[in-house]
This record gives C-alpha cells, structure tokens and sequence, in this order.
C-alpha cells in the first residue's frame, strides 16, 4: 500500500475515554473528506468496535488514490491477539474492506471522488482545531444517530408496508384478470370445437353432395346413351345407299339429326368419363408405352380437324422407356390437341416431348386466342368455359377429365396462356410411376386442410411433382413456376393463398421473390414457405424473414405439408 508523506490524522488510545474521541475523529475525518452521513455514521461505529479492544494502539487516517480514492485506518495495536475476532467481524459488516495483519488492522472504505492536496491541507486545519468531546457528548451524539436511523428505518418500514399494500392490490387485479381471460379461452375453445364439428359435418355433406352428383352423372349418361346410340343407326340406316332412295331435302335432314345425335353422344360420354374419373372406378391399367406408335396415330387421325391455314406438327418422342396407361394417355393428349386445333384459326399446333430426369414431359403448344388472364385460374374447373369457347362448342369438361386422368398416371397437367398469341399445355408424368402395391406415406386421421390456391416455386420439375403430390386433396388448384421473375408474375396474377418456395434458382434467389411479396402489402395474406436444399446459413436472417417456416427438402413429407396448411388456420 502507498501511502500519503503525511496522514490526515494519527492519534493514540491512551485511556478507555479516548475511544470515544476515536469515534469523534473518525466522524470528523469521514466529514472533512466528503463522505455522505450514512457514510461517517459506518466509519465512527467500525472504529469504536475496534477501539475498544486495543487500549494504547495508534490509528493514523489517510486519504488514498490507488487503486481508487478510498480512506484508509491502520490500527496498530503492536500484535492483533485472538479476542479481536467479534470487533474485526462487526467493523467488516460496516467498511468495504477488513485486513488483519500481524501488528495491525487496516480498515477502508471508498470516498467519493479523488481528494486533492488543497482538500487534505483544508482537512488537516479543520481536524487541529476540532477539540475532543466528552463521553456523555459522543455518547449525545451517537444517540441521535440511532434515533436519526430508527426513524429511517421506520420510514423504509411504512414505505415497504405501502409496497406491500399496492403489490396486493395488483395481485388482485391481475388474479381477476387471469380468470377474466380463462373464462374467455374456455370461450373460445368451445366455440373452436364447434366449428371444427360444423366443418366436419359440412365436409361430410359436401362429399355426400359430390358422390350423388356423380351418380347422377353416370345415370343420367347411362340412360342418355342408349336412345341417342338408337337415333344414330337409325339415321345411319336411313342414309345407307341399298335403303328406299330419299329426297334431297330428306337426306340434309337426316344427316343434320346424324351430326346432332353424334354431337349428342360425344357429350354423353364426356358426362360418364367424368363421372368415372369422380367416383374413383377408373383403374390404369399400367405396362409399357409405345412413344412413336402412339404419336403417329394421333397425328394421323387429327391432321382432318385442322383447319386450312392451320398445321399440325407432331414431333417425334424421345427414345425412353415408359410405364403407363396407353389408353389414358392417348385420351388425354388426343382432348390437348383437338382443343387446341379448335380455337385455332391460323398458325399452328404442335406436339413434342422430353425427358428431364425421371420425368417426361409432352407438350401441345398452339397460336390461337389463347386465354384471359381473368380466367386462366378457371380452365380446369367443371362445365366451365372461357370467353369464345361456347362459339366453338363444347361442355367444359375435357380438359377437367385430362387432368384427373393425368393425376391418376402419377402426373399433372399445367397451362401456361397468352392472350390473343397461344396457348401451351404441359402433361408430366413418372417414367416409372410408383405402383399401388409400393408403401403409401399415411396422414394422421381427421379432414386435410384446405386452401383455395398454391404457388410452387422451384427449377427442378421433380421437386415441384412432388409438392405438387403431396398437395393433392389439399390445395384446390396449383400453379408452378421454374423461376423468380415467372413467380412473383403469377403471384400478382392469381393471388395464391400459399407458396412454396426455393433458394436457389437460375435467375435469381428466391430472396428476391420474398422480397416482392413484403414490398407489396396486397401479398400481407399470402404465407411463404421456404422448401430449399441449399444451406440457409448462407442467407442472412433479414432476407428469410418474409417466411414462415424454412425447411429441408429432405424434410419434406405428406405430414409436414398438411401441418403447415393447417397451421395457416390458427
């Protein structure tokens, strides 16, 4: 320890009235270098504890700097013997530090800024002309210290008692205010389980409503077929050359109720493929697919429905082997090129496949009148039939049967459409589907949630089947897109109630689509879900905000899909 060439203080216990002193200067000294009175109150106490119990030891009092401004007691009582140990314990409890050495007790406590020369001179003068008390004066003055601490404390006390008191006011307010709210979520909660067993009661009505729809379909088209089937030959007869000759006004008669009556029977049928496709009893009849023999029998027998200035151009297939449903694939690319070759006036139609991966795609492409963006989301919807196609006749539900058809392979159908410039729909399907008799992934019991739209987002034609799968019976209509640009397009376009979404794509992030949809508050309702093999640390925190889960394609199951469309409802 470093100490000052001259001390503040030193004094001697010669008598047993001296520690009364002792605790005087120790008052004093605490008050001349600038200690609060709490402060000299612990100073003057710690020293008579000590002071009784080492008649003739010398204190010195010192103003220190290192290792910050404290004042410093040294008592030397010459030795420290074993019966200081009750004083040494009740000084510490009062000073911030109590050192017990071989000849003396250091005792310090921290002042409350640095102590110049000019203030230690000013204290010293102050100190010498201070003249010593009486017992019965210190003893005055200890007094009223006490009384002055008593006070205090009973001032802590009715302040704590005050506490207390408004502590259990607000314990009360807060207790009725948790019953409150229990009462509100027991509430809630009856009225949640009741519109969860009213959506279970309406689901199970609606699927009732749908099978006897289908039914309906089917009688009605069973019951429709059979006298249509007879007006046909019927008229076929009547037409036949080795029959009783006809008037010409007879025969464009008759070959007018032929043409009807075929018209007739063409959407019976469509009626009664439908209702199959519906009620589940279409089963694919898998083995392998003849790529070219098929390709060439649709471009044979559909070259006499285009119309003159209009060519059809069938490509040849890619050399792959399929499995498949050779008569499901034939209906529904036979259904994608005579649409096409109807509303198509000039120009041309065209046919062409590839493989990308484990997947073909086949592709009918047209230049004609193409589809309102207002109703591109509809084109597959039941009896629904865009702006121009009642002129060219039709029941609107072709492409709805090629799509069921399509999933029933394993597969989709999607549609991309400019107005006024074309058309191009896309039919992908599994090289190899996975057969009923291969594991299905079960879904834990209970109705699947459903939401009106999705957006899948992602480069990589099997990713999106995949969601696409898992999505089925979930999502009512899907869309995709290979790229952010074509993303945040639909998006905008078909207002999605769900997307889900990949990191890394040629063209851009899918950052960059998040970023889109928070800078638009119309997308606010849309949720984001970030399906992505990359490593996401690579991304910073802010650009994934947008998100509400982020999850490893590996990750990605049935279960996993359903969990986060139901989450969107809580």
């Amino acid at each position: 320890m470093t100490w000052e060439p001259a001390p503040v203080l030193r004094m001697v216990l010669r008598e047993e009235h001296d520690v009364f002193v002792l605790r005087q200067r120790g008052r004093e000294v605490a008050a001349a270098l600038g200690m609060e009175y709490q402060d000299q109150v612990r100073v003057a106490t710690a020293l008579s504890e000590i002071g009784r119990l080492v008649p003739g030891a010398t204190v010195t009092f010192a103003a220190l700097d290192d290792p910050w401004p404290h004042l410093a007691i040294v008592v030397s009582p010459g030795r420290v013997g074993t019966g200081m140990a009750e004083g040494v314990a009740a000084a510490a409890r009062l000073m911030d530090e109590v050192r017990v050495e071989d000849e003396r007790i250091v005792l310090t406590r921290r002042l409350p800024g640095q102590v110049g020369a000019q203030r230690l001179e000013q204290a010293r003068a102050e100190l010498a002309q201070s003249v010593p008390t009486t017992a019965l004066d210190e003893l005055s003055v200890q007094n009223r210290q006490l009384v002055s601490a008593l006070e205090e404390v009973q001032a802590h006390r009715d302040e704590l008692l005050q506490l207390n008191a408004e502590l259990e006011e607000t314990n009360r307010g807060v207790m009725a205010l948790y019953t409150q709210l229990s009462e509100e979520l027991e509430q809630t909660n009856q009225g949640v389980v009741a519109l969860y067993a009213e959506l279970d009661e309406r689901s199970a009505q609606l699927r009732e409503a749908n099978e006897a729809k289908s039914r309906f379909l089917a009688n009605v088209s069973h019951e429709l077929r059979a006298p249509v089937t007879a007006i046909i030959g019927l008229a076929r007869l009547l037409l036949d050359p080795r029959s009783e000759p006809l008037g010409g006004e007879q025969t464009h008669q008759l070959e007018l109720v032929q043409g009807s009556a075929a018209d007739l029977l063409a959407r019976v049928n469509d009626l009664l493929d439908l209702a199959k496709a519906e009620s589940g009893r279409i089963e694919p009849a898998w083995g392998p697919v003849d790529l070219a023999a098929l390709f060439g029998q649709l471009r044979g027998t559909l070259r006499p429905l285009a119309k003159p200035d209009v060519e059809l151009e069938v490509a040849e297939p890619p050399a792959v082997q399929l499995v498949g449903d050779e008569t499901l694939l034939t209906q529904i690319l036979r259904n994608l090129l005579a649409n096409a070759l109807k509303f198509t006036d000039r120009g041309s139609v065209g046919m062409s496949g590839w493989v990308d991966g484990e997947r073909l795609l086949i592709a009918v492409a047209d230049t004609g009148i193409g589809i309102p963006y207002a109703e591109q989301s509809r084109v597959f919807e039941e009896f629904h039939q865009v702006r121009g196609a009642r002129q060219a006749g039709g029941t609107g539900l072709g492409l709805p049967y090629a799509r069921r058809l399509a999933i029933l392979l394993g597969g989709s159908l999607s549609m991309v459409s400019e107005p006024g410039e074309g058309s191009t729909f896309t039919l992908e399907l599994p090289l190899r589907p996975a057969l009923p008799e291969e594991p299905v992934e079960t879904v834990a019991a209970g109705p699947l949630p459903r939401v009106e739209r999705a957006l899948i987002v992602d480069d990589d034609p099997a990713a999106r089947h995949l969601l696409r799968r898992l999505l089925a019976g979930i999502a009512g209509e899907v869309s995709e897109a290979a790229d952010v640009r074509s993303g945040l397009a639909i998006a905008a376009r078909e207002r999605p109630s769900v997307i889900f979404l990949d990191l890394r794509m040629p063209g851009g992030d899918g950052t960059e689509l998040l970023a889109g949809l928070a800078a638009d508050r119309g997308f606010d309702d849309v949720a984001v879900f970030v399906v992505t093999g990359a490593d996401v640390t690579e991304f910073d925190v802010a650009e994934l905000a947008r998100a509400r889960a982020v999850l490893a394609k590996d990750d990605l199951s049935r279960q996993v899909v359903v969990d986060l469309v139901a989450g969107l409802a809580r």
